[in-house]
């Protein structure tokens, strides 16, 4: 299988896909949380600025803001906009910010749109709603996206959305569509695609706790990957992304039986616990991040108290305080 010719990108989207292919090398991609106040109506504009900085502080070399973990789906348009402006005026440049856009490609191109007039260096197309579609169709989805927005974009194969070597290739002739994120984990599939996009196009491992995935995701050539961990305990998501960056495999076997394994079962006792744990690890670390939204459940009870006893257990392996 040969890959596909370099396609035609925007002199913008090659720029951009150069920088965040040296972000995507240099530190873990990281998905904010959405604060919101206590009752869940409103965003924290305050709390969201220092939540962000302290991704950036802890070395986060990329932003996904209002994604998965920032709970996109419960969003309205106000709140996206006032989330990827406070992002884009707080961040000043110091770090790519891509902004998550989504639904179906009429909501996603305004979603899109708003993000643009915001100023965000590139967008992630989240999988589309609802609806089975054949592989032509998400090919047509993505095309529908790319041609009414100049922003440079990453597509997301997860749930409903998995792309063919063919379709990944015509996709790829989008004169902005620079990489894709994998959230299916089907590692035969992801070898055939990375063997067959063209030079340059930009991978990264969006598995669940991706870490658990890291050294599998790294023998197949897709080293980078997004890290939800970063968003409550980024001292441990940095202290593995070095350790996998040396090769340290003892400590990486550390941090995956002490920390990430109990996280992961955690995890799967309950529905939606891939973004409400972490944003009850927040919580407990002293951040002013809110609530779930509906239709998501914050934990309590047992759950929290095991999250707080897996976080510290984590802190403690690499130095940091609670």
């Amino acid at each position: 299988m040969s890959p596909s010719p370099a396609p035609t990108l925007t002199a913008e989207s090659q720029r951009f896909r150069d920088r965040l292919a040296s972000a995507m090398d240099a530190g873990v991609l990281a998905f904010p949380l959405t604060p919101f106040s206590d009752d869940g109506a409103r965003i924290e504009p305050g709390a969201y600025r220092d939540h962000l900085e302290r991704h950036i502080a802890a070395g986060a070399s990329a932003l996904f803001v209002a994604c998965g973990t920032g709970e996109f789906p419960t969003l309205g348009e106000q709140e996206f906009a006032e989330l990827v402006g406070i992002a884009v005026d707080h961040v000043a440049g110091r770090v790519p910010v891509l902004a998550g856009v989504g639904y179906g490609w009429a909501q996603a191109t305004r979603f899109a749109r708003i993000a643009e007039d915001a100023g965000v260096d590139g967008a992630l197309v989240l999988p589309h709603y609802l609806v089975e579609a054949p592989a032509a169709g998400i090919v047509r989805q993505v095309e529908e996206i790319a041609s009414r927005t100049p922003l440079p974009l990453v597509v997301y194969q997860r749930g409903l959305v998995s792309f063919t070597s063919d379709t990944l290739r015509e996709v790829a002739t989008f004169p902005n569509v620079i990489g894709l994120k994998d959230g299916r984990s089907d590692h035969g599939q992801l070898q055939q695609l990375v063997l067959a996009a063209p030079e340059g196009f930009l991978f990264f491992n969006g598995a669940l706790t991706a870490e658990m995935q890291a050294r599998a995701y790294a023998a197949i050539g897709i080293s980078a990957y997004s890290s939800a961990a970063h968003a409550f305990a980024p001292e441990i998501a940095s202290a593995f992304f070095r350790a996998q960056k040396a090769g340290d495999d003892a400590t990486m076997d550390e941090l995956l039986r002490e920390f990430y394994i109990p996280l992961v079962r955690l995890r799967d006792r309950q529905a939606g616990f891939a973004v409400a744990l972490i944003k009850a690890g927040a919580r407990l670390r002293g951040e002013n991040v809110g609530p779930v939204r509906a239709p998501l459940l914050d934990p309590a009870g047992q759950d929290l108290a095991d999250l707080e006893a897996i976080t510290r257990r984590g802190l403690e392996l690499v130095g940091a305080s609670f």
